[in-house]
């Protein structure tokens, strides 16, 4: 029995080994790549090994699979975590597919499911796990798929995104020619450390096709990548449980979460744009709605929050062209410092001539949408919350708790919890005319109990909570844009971008370090989704300095943002900023809309970025490094050659005019004339 999902222009084919006892995978590329043979069947005999152990398996439990590495251990309380099924049957439906295993002795039942996503190159996979026997059932492990690719010799080239705080989406690549390589986040949230993303090229082919993996799960998680003893590469993602193995009641049922996986034949950028595609179609109607240009006040008055200090950023940023004003922390009682006010979300009235209904009319009136800074998940222990509620924080009896940033984490799974954020959402968000929300969390989880339910499954439950307010936010308050945050980049898993508008890939707003980050980011991540601010702050890491314009072209690679305090701002500097945010608003459209090449890196001395949307081309440069002395000695403009045109199509640059041939731009490359005045550039090609 063989069973294909066809994508957009791929396919993925599975069979069911001939002794029934488990999938296997028979090709996963380009439509047609199944008609031959597997290039992933195992052609040998298995010495010291089991069958499964040899060959291409879907997902198997151990027990079927003891040693290469099993998707699924799980078995009765205190017994053997060891379990072998057999098939019961398959329905497919369109792009969905769904093959049942059974294991008599547990009950234990466990469906795969396959979606072949509309119009674009990504599969899902998932698996549903049913406990039909008559006693519970400890789950160590429970991955959502196993997947083979068919490597060669030299191994898996393996490229990743990780990092820390201020420091996220740094792309780091290795050669596996043999072993085992994990990566995971144990905090409650995906993590600063390493995104659950993965891609995977034959070693000895890295300009091939490229396989990628990403886990929408807003938890602990993990992923694996192993070269098998047939020398076929399988990678494995998952959830984590925690705080440690689930118990599945008779009866009960559980979903891992989906893993999406996406394929390319051009490579680690084609996968990208795969990426970047799919999370337009998770986007729906939402991805028509404008990204609204916005100020955000932190960086000019922190906690410092009052209705006099916040209309005068508000004036200068409308004088700007800013579109919408946030007010980050400090707005609600008790939050003079970062001791207190968490969990109670009420305006501090006082601090606003008038009341903050008021203030926020007259931000309004300015022509400035209004948005707040939140952290729903968080408690302060000086908060009326906690004083009315100790309990519905996570604890563990007879433990101290840990403060992180001053604060404790809410026990979201709890429905009183979840009653409580839904309800004071709705009020604040029923109460005032706010059009703009982010959602922040910086506080990972570390008492992960809850007094009387040892066997909870909190990290499940609290990310389950998670999604239904996100859910229930974008059903009950549809014009509210929501920008998730997690202490920076901390929580950009498929899941939160499937129910949020746009993410913060770091707190670190520096124009060569973002610069990095950004990078990164683009190559898991569409450009409608990355938040990105114009600031006074140095680089962290580089804090060499860069022009005003290199920060705005920074921020415009996504969408733009002001950080800054404009009240130290220059009359110039404001005339400036007002036409690159005005350059910003002609091709934010092009931006968002269409396919992103990296032409060239942050590591070079010129990076680039080339967008495309109908016959609009928007390339954004960057001058990073040396200068030759040209124009004051001889020297010759930096080239960036572009990809993807018409070579036989005349291009005219929209601000200067001047013409380029397709084959030019493709071939000999785009002039960019840098010097200490000019550093970064955004040209836009009309063809």
């Amino acid at each position: 029995m063989t069973w294909t999902l066809r994508m957009a222009t791929t396919s993925y084919t599975v069979a069911l080994e001939p002794g029934r006892r488990w999938a296997e995978q028979v090709a996963w590329g380009p439509h047609g790549v199944a008609d031959g043979p597997s290039a992933l069947r195992n052609a040998g005999r298995q010495h010291f090994m089991t069958p499964a152990d040899a060959a291409p398996v879907e997902y198997a439990p151990r027990g079927l699979r003891p040693f290469s590495g099993a998707d699924l251990v799980a078995g009765p309380v205190g017994g053997p975590h060891e379990l072998w099924w057999e098939f019961e049957g398959a329905e497919q439906d369109g792009p969905e597919l769904r093959l049942s295993f059974a294991d008599a002795l547990t009950g234990l039942r466990a469906v795969l499911g396959y979606r072949a996503e509309p119009g674009v190159d990504v599969l899902c996979r998932w698996v549903e796990l049913t406990n039909t026997g008559a006693e519970p059932l400890e789950l160590e492990r429970f991955d959502s798929a196993g997947v083979c690719l068919p490597t060669g010799p030299a191994g898996a080239l393996l490229s990743y995104l990780t990092g820390q705080w201020s420091q996220e989406f740094q792309r780091r690549e290795l050669t596996l020619p043999a072993g085992r390589f994990e990566l995971a986040g144990r905090y409650g949230v995906p993590g600063h450390a390493a995104l659950p993303w993965l891609a995977v090229r034959d070693a000895a082919r890295p300009e091939g096709p490229a396989w990628g993996f990403a886990l929408a799960w807003s938890g602990s998680w993990r992923l694996d990548a192993a070269i098998e003893p047939t020398g076929i590469t399988r990678v494995r993602a998952g959830r984590l449980p925690h705080p440690g193995p689930l118990r599945l009641a008779p009866g009960a049922r559980l979903s891992t979460p989906e893993l999406a996986m996406a394929y390319s034949t051009d490579g680690l950028d084609g996968l990208a744009r795969v990426w970047h595609e799919y999370e337009r179609v998770l986007a729906g109607p939402r991805l028509d709605r404008t990204r609204p240009v916005l100020y955000n006040s932190w960086e000019a008055t922190a906690f410092a929050v009052d209705g006099a200090s916040q209309l005068e950023l508000a004036r200068v940023a409308a004088s700007l062209g800013v579109e919408l004003f946030v007010v980050d922390d400090g707005w609600f009682v008790g939050r003079d410092d970062d001791t207190g006010g968490l969990g109670d979300w009420t305006p501090e009235q006082a601090a606003f001539e008038g009341g903050f209904g008021a203030f926020v009319d007259e931000v309004r009136a300015l022509g400035l949408d209004f948005g707040l800074w939140i952290e729903p998940e968080a408690v302060s222990p000086k908060s009326r919350l906690y004083a009315e509620h100790p309990d519905w924080v996570y604890r563990i009896e007879g433990r101290p708790a840990t403060l992180i940033r001053n604060e404790l984490l809410l026990d979201l799974g709890r429905p009183e919890v979840y009653e409580y954020l839904r309800d004071t959402l709705d009020t604040l968000l029923s109460r005032y005319p706010i059009s703009y929300l982010k959602w922040d969390m910086n506080r990972p989880a570390t008492e992960r109990g809850r007094p009387g339910a040892p066997l909870a499954d909190l990290d499940g439950e609290h990310v389950a909570n998670y999604h239904r307010l996100l859910e229930h936010l974008r059903a009950r308050h549809p014009h509210v844009t929501v920008e998730a945050c997690a202490g920076g980049g901390g929580r950009t898993d498929l899941a939160t971008v499937a129910r949020a508008d746009v993410v913060w890939p770091s707190d670190n707003t520096g124009p060569l370090d973002r610069l990095a980050i950004q990078d990164g980011f683009l190559l898991a991540h569409a450009p409608h989704l990355m938040s990105s601010w114009v600031t006074d702050s140095p680089g962290v890491f580089d804090p060499r300095p860069r022009s005003l314009r290199f920060r705005f072209v920074t921020a415009m690679a996504g969408v733009l943002g002001i950080g800054a305090d404009l009240s130290g701002w220059s009359a110039a500097t404001r005339a400036e900023a007002a036409a690159l945010v005005a350059r910003y608003k002609q091709v934010r459209t092009v931006i968002h809309a269409g396919p992103v090449y990296r032409l060239a890196g942050p590591d070079r001395p010129t990076a680039a970025l080339q967008y495309g949307h109908g016959d609009r081309i928007v390339v954004l440069a960057w001058s990073t490094g040396p200068l030759d002395g040209a124009p004051l000695v001889p020297g010759r403009s930096s080239r960036v050659r572009l990809t993807a045109l018409d070579t036989t199509a005349t291009y005219r640059d929209e601000h200067t005019g001047a013409h380029y041939s397709g084959a030019h731009l493709v071939h000999t490359g785009l002039p960019l004339d840098w010097t200490p005045e000019l550093d970064a550039d955004v040209v836009v090609l009309e063809r």
